[in-house]
């Protein structure tokens, strides 16, 4: 079964950075694109980033371009978000994601709250 521990989550001052870290289990890794998202209470999910399985290709939301960086370690199954200046509109609950077998599969996510 496909398993996500996020961590890295606080509360951080507005301009403040913060690395978010996922540990991955359950498929192959190595094979599979992995996304991170954020959901702000009352607000839609919305990927913020993503990453191809091999590190190469990387895509990420407007809202965040320049400011965060996804990367991965396919040695240990791990994926992490670096978060920069981070705004008060960063606040939410950040979520690795994967498809994988027809299936979506979800972390528990890790709470990051930016304010002063």
């Amino acid at each position: 079964q496909v398993q996500f521990a996020e961590s890295g989550g606080g509360l951080v001052e507005p301009g403040g950075s913060l690395r978010l870290s996922c540990a991955a289990s359950g498929f192959p890794f190595s094979d599979y694109g992995v996304m991170w998202y954020r959901q702000g209470t009352g607000k839609e999910r919305e990927k913020v980033a993503e990453i191809s399985s091999d590190g190469r290709y990387r895509k990420y939301a407007d809202s965040v371009k320049g400011r965060f960086t996804i990367t991965r370690d396919n040695d240990v199954n791990m994926v992490y978000l670096r978060m920069n200046d981070l705004k008060p509109e960063d606040t939410a609950v950040y979520f690795c994601y994967v498809r994988y077998q027809v299936a979506d599969w979800w972390g528990q996510g890790t709470q990051v709250t930016v304010s002063s």
